[in-house]
């Protein structure tokens, strides 16, 4: 049966945070993912077109990169805007610490790599930031050491971990996020605050922050 699917022409394309979230939560390769990825890395004041739409869906069946894009628009990862709102941003370490703090409702929150190194921090001081960073990598290789167990036999998907008071408010969380083959993790103070436009720049800036690694 023939798609009757038709692509709305003159939108942008505006990933969610939901959507932001998914494309770098787990290093499992979906074509879900792929597409959010390469719109999340796309410049922000492309159109999409068919051409476009079939190129960061890496097929040429204009129906399969449609249906992908409809079921994307159903779980709300994605949608079209009339106008830009996303923006990219210079990747030094200021430009990120000034998005870490309204990442947190205490504003405090750090991104740290794979090693255990921090390099941009929002709210903790130097020492604090340090021992925060190492914790988080170790805690993460935890998770990862046992993710057959809380995958498989638990059947949590979630890939982050935190310390939560009595009520089960969290007090510190660490999120893993992998761009490609480069992981990096985000900590957080208090109450995370990921559902909001701060969160999707964070990940474009990641991407953009790869891809110089990678060209240099």
């Amino acid at each position: 049966m023939e798609s009757t699917l038709l692509l709305q022409h003159n939108l942008y394309p505006k990933v969610t945070p939901a959507g932001a979230y998914y494309a770098v939560s787990n290093t499992g390769r979906s074509a879900s993912r792929m597409l959010l990825a390469s719109i999340l890395q796309a410049d922000v004041s492309e159109v999409l077109t068919e051409d476009k739409l079939k190129q960061w869906a890496e097929t040429d069946d204009i129906n399969t990169a449609l249906s992908l894009l409809y079921r994307l628009q159903r779980l709300e990862f994605l949608y079209g805007e009339r106008q830009a709102s996303s923006r990219l941003v210079k990747v030094t370490a200021d430009e990120f610490d000034g998005i870490l703090g309204q990442l947190s409702d205490n504003n405090r929150a750090l991104l740290v790599d794979k090693d255990g190194f921090y390099f941009a921090n929002a709210g903790f001081n130097h020492e604090t930031a340090e021992e925060v960073a190492n914790l988080a990598s170790e805690t993460v290789r935890l998770m990862e050491r046992h993710s057959l167990l809380i995958r498989n036999n638990l059947n949590i998907y979630n890939t982050a971990m935190g310390i939560c008071d009595p009520t089960g408010q969290s007090e510190l969380t660490f999120f893993p996020f992998y761009v490609g083959d480069v992981k990096n993790i985000l900590a957080t103070s208090g109450m995370p605050l990921l559902n909001g436009e701060a969160f999707v720049t964070l990940v474009r800036s990641l991407y953009v922050l790869v891809g110089d690694d990678i060209r240099q």
